[in-house]
């Protein structure tokens, strides 16, 4: 082993690390490792930066693009509003139906999109049925993994690694040529989750915060005598929610009741303040304020807190948003935003305390209150997920048929592959802003900047690997361990390890790494380099053991209220399946040998 080899070794191990403990962020540590092979001469400056003009990068970046177009004209909303009809209330059935087409979609747009536009539906379909929605939200992330693997582009791997088949072997795999184990990996795993699966799953009927928090319990009517130190102060200036850790978040005056309040409103003597908060505290601010807690509210029930302009709903804080960390006083969530946080569920609890100084994690869940348009806006929000199903006159249904016809043309341009698919993809999301379908900003905004950066920083360690000889070095190893069971062995063994690998590692950083030690052990064996491709990147979409092992997992795991081991139970029989599906499968449409 050479000096540059092992040093290639050092990082890499590092930055598996970084990866596991994610104690920085995956872009960050891909980043890391970018700088550290530049400084370290393993990879020259030409080519350091080369990832970033990668037709991969460019393709994952357009599909995000048109995947954005699909669900802002509710033509994804639409498919999934006939579920309900077509299935019945059936959980065999609807589970079935919601993984179908949830894996249909997934085929032909980004992963974790597919997986939110199906969230709302499947709480709706809950809330309908009373049947737990714990039971329908991870076969939906499992089936948008699932069906990634049908296509070309749908999954950021498949992209990768038919690239790195080009570069390295000059051979190519076409749109479909994933489609025949694809489509055997979401038959099989559907048929898991409906015999088996939904067995495991938690039954945990977690289909509305407002039925399951104690709203009565924490609002209050409290009166404001013309005597009390509030009487004349703006919202602002009486400190009231500092002071008290309480929070204002309506007010009655005569026959006036106003459920949407700006720090400018003016606080008046024998105004009744709706107050949110625990009643010790309300109890001292009373006492404190020369306020009267009124003995017979009427106005505490959550479906009085709606009204023709004000509503309480559920957003979640989404797996990529950049104010994970931050509290909500932090944010200025109040004043950005215009809404009330009322409660905050995280992995399966209520989260106590003020709410405001609590640092938010990707996948929680806030009750929020507030006027409907101010709801809207917080939809065009790339931060929240708003888990109301939104209804479809909202979407730019009108420009439903243009973004089915750009789609439709994108599709046969790279099936007949009359133009590269990095160039198709570019004008498809170019004509889907120049049409109306997405406007500038929305196109910006839909694409995964970390998922860019990690694919684009982690490619220079593939260029490493190879030209340190590093990659030959751990084929030859794994070769040298198994050779006396045969290549289908090797096969499974390299499979194995790629499933492992992405548990911890993102599925994109996973290709990567494993696909030329993939193509290098097959042409030292003289087999089919496509073959044990193929087997890596079925193993590095087997993301089913860990609800940190994709973004789509994590969106789900705090709306449906699941715990970290309920993954593994679920996950593990999944992950052993499609082990013998490989094995006796792949070999079938894939000859290991030519």
């Amino acid at each position: 082993m050479t000096f540059e080899m092992g040093l290639v070794f050092v990082i890499l191990i590092t930055a598996l690390v970084l990866f596991m403990t994610e104690k920085l962020s995956a872009d960050i540590v891909a980043i890391l490792v970018l700088i550290t092979l530049g400084l370290t001469g393993l990879v020259e400056v030409d080519d350091l930066f080369s990832g970033f003009a990668n037709t991969a990068v460019i393709t994952v970046g357009a599909v995000f693009i048109i995947g954005e177009g699909l669900y802002q004209t509710g033509v994804a909303d639409f498919f999934g509003d006939k579920i309900l009809k077509i299935a019945g209330p059936s959980e065999i059935r609807l589970i079935a139906l919601l993984m179908v087409v949830a894996g249909v979609l997934s085929a032909f747009m980004n992963n974790v999109g597919a997986t939110a536009v199906f969230m709302p539906v499947a709480l709706s379909i809950s809330r309908q049925t009373r049947i737990p929605v714990s039971k329908f939200l991870i076969p939906i992330s499992f089936s948008s993994l699932m069906g990634g693997n049908i296509t070309l582009i749908g999954t950021p791997p498949n992209i990768l690694a038919a690239d790195i088949l080009r570069q390295t072997t000059g051979q190519t795999l076409a749109f479909f040529d994933f489609a025949p184990m694809g489509l055997l990996i979401l038959g099989f795993g559907i048929i898991y989750m409906v015999f088996i699966g939904r067995h495991l799953l938690p039954s945990r009927l977690q289909a509305d915060l407002t039925e399951s928090y104690p709203v009565r319990e924490y609002l209050s009517e409290i009166r404001v005598l013309p005597s009390s130190p509030l009487a004349g102060k703006t919202v602002l200036e009486s400190r009231f929610g500092e002071a008290y850790n309480l929070t204002i978040v309506g007010f009655i005056r005569g026959e006036e009741k106003q459920l949407s309040i700006r720090r400018n409103d003016r606080i008046l003597g024998n105004d009744i303040l709706l107050v949110k908060g625990s009643l010790d505290k309300i109890l001292q601010a009373g006492r404190s304020q020369d306020l009267q807690i009124e003995p017979d509210a009427k106005h505490t029930e959550e479906t009085d807190l709606k009204s023709k302009d004000v509503m309480v709903t559920e957003v979640v804080l989404d797996v990529n948003s950049t104010l994970a960390g931050q509290s909500l006083k932090d944010i200025r969530f109040r004043e950005k935003y215009r809404l009330t946080v009322l409660a905050l569920w995280r992995r399966g609890y209520f989260v106590e305390g003020p709410l405001s100084e609590e640092p938010l994690q990707p996948g929680d869940m806030l009750l929020v209150q507030g006027r409907r348009d101010f709801v809207n806006i917080l939809r065009t929000s790339s931060d929240f997920l708003v888990l109301e199903p939104v209804p479809l006159e909202t979407r730019r249904t009108a420009k439903a048929p243009i973004a089915l016809a750009i789609f439709a043309v994108f599709l046969v341009v790279i099936i007949s592959e009359l133009l590269p698919i990095a160039l198709a993809g570019v004008v498809a999301a170019l004509f889907m802003v120049l049409l109306g379908v997405l406007n500038i900003d929305e196109g910006y905004q839909s694409i995964d900047w970390r998922s860019i950066l990690l694919i684009a920083g982690m490619l220079p360690m593939g260029l490493a690997m190879e030209s340190t000889g590093a990659a030959k070095y751990l084929a030859d190893l794994v070769v040298n361990q198994m050779a006396g069971f045969g290549a289908l062995a090797i096969l499974l063994g390299i499979y194995i390890l790629s499933a492992l690998i992405t548990q911890s590692l993102s599925n994109a950083a996973a290709i990567v790494l494993i696909g030329p030690i993939a193509i290098n052990i097959a042409h030292g064996l003289g087999a089919d380099p496509r073959a044990f491709l193929m087997a890596v990147v079925i193993a590095v979409s087997n993301d089913y053991l860990t609800p940190i092992g994709h973004q789509s997992n994590t969106l789900v795991f705090g709306p449906g209220g699941y715990k970290f081991s309920d993954y593994t139970k679920v996950g593990l029989g999944l992950s052993l399946t499609y082990l013998i599906l490989v094995a006796v499968a792949l070999p079938i449409f894939w000859p290991l040998f030519p």
